[in-house]
């Protein structure tokens, strides 16, 4: 069986600029800089200040800043003195891993050992781990494939107030999780940025943000969402605020937040929990400073919305995303 994901091959124009990407990347003292340059993204560099991390005079900093900006590993971005260099979206989905000064890949286990296969399932949680054991077999072992079954079913049970829909829940939990996982591993490659997007209860503010960058992007982004503490249900009227506009949340939940879907992706957006969000390196880290709609009337929720939508819209320029042609949002 193959895995979940498919792409098609590169193309002549595609695998062409890539080899040239590697090329540059080729060389030690540009990895270097690429490296010094994706782990403070937001520090406003100088050619001598470069030139001190890595050992070299000025004017070689800035012959490989041009060779790393012709291949569009690095787009100017205004700074307090000059343009500043900055990695472009094609580098940290392509290369980030890549830059990181230590191990990017920590083994993921799940969590909960009593979730292990010790304890025995119901039949239609077990019928689940049958069929993406089958769905995954590609990329896992039937054993760690029930393992992430067994803990999602637990993890969602723990904080479930009625078990009706929960055996569809595990289904689409477990298989987001073994889908992140593949990832992760570099199984599965996708060819678009992975974004993470978390909030709290995973009820609110994260699902405004990945329905609009959906809705927005279409097929040339993946998003999930997480919570550090995730709620029953998403908020009603976020729901509402969302339908008024046209983006869908009927197939949507709040989820736990899980250790391989930050591994998974290439930026994380946090809403009111950074500290909650185990840093790895080679992922672009973002904080939104944005106000939690529970408890407020739809107004609010309204503005919150639309508050949102304006930092999607500057994530999809900073990704270089096009918008999708056919969402029902403008």
């Amino acid at each position: 069986m193959s895995g979940p994901g498919a792409t098609a091959p590169l193309d002549p124009v595609s695998a062409q600029s890539r080899a040239e990407q590697i090329g540059v990347l080729a060389d030690p003292i540009r990895l270097r800089l690429m490296s010094v340059l994706a782990t403070d993204p937001d520090r406003a560099w100088s050619p001598a200040e470069l030139g001190e991390q890595l050992e070299i005079d000025a004017p070689s900093v800035i012959e490989h800043l041009e060779r790393l900006e012709a291949v569009g590993l690095l787009v100017p971005r205004p700074g307090p003195r000059s343009p500043q260099l900055i990695p472009s979206a094609e580098a940290w989905v392509r290369f980030g891993r890549l830059l990181a000064g230590k191990p990017i890949y920590a083994p993921v286990e799940p969590a909960d050992e009593r979730a292990s296969g010790a304890v025995a399932l119901p039949s239609q949680i077990q019928r689940i781990a049958d069929r993406l054991a089958y769905r995954f077999s590609a990329h896992f072992s039937r054993e760690t494939v029930e393992r992430y079954v067994a803990e999602s079913y637990q993890l969602l049970l723990r904080r479930a107030k009625t078990t009706r829909h929960l055996p569809s829940l595990t289904s689409r939990f477990a298989s987001d999780r073994l889908g992140a996982l593949a990832a992760a591993q570099g199984f599965d490659l996708t060819g678009v940025p992975e974004v993470l997007f978390v909030c709290v209860q995973n009820s609110g503010r994260s699902q405004m943000a990945a329905g609009l960058l959906r809705s927005l992007a279409g097929p040339h982004v993946h998003v999930r969402t997480a919570g550090s503490q995730p709620a029953d249900t998403i908020d009603p009227l976020v729901v509402q605020a969302l339908d008024e506009i046209g983006v869908p949340t009927v197939a949507e939940f709040p989820k736990p937040l899980t250790d391989e879907v930050v591994q998974a992706a290439d930026v994380v957006v946090t809403m009111g929990c950074g500290d909650a969000c185990p840093v790895y390196p080679g992922r672009r880290y973002m904080d939104w400073k944005i106000r939690d709609p529970l408890g407020h009337p739809l107004e609010e929720v309204r503005r919150i919305r639309d508050e949102i939508r304006s930092h999607v819209d500057e994530l999809m320029a900073s990704l270089g995303l096009p918008a999708d042609q056919t969402s029902a949002i403008r």
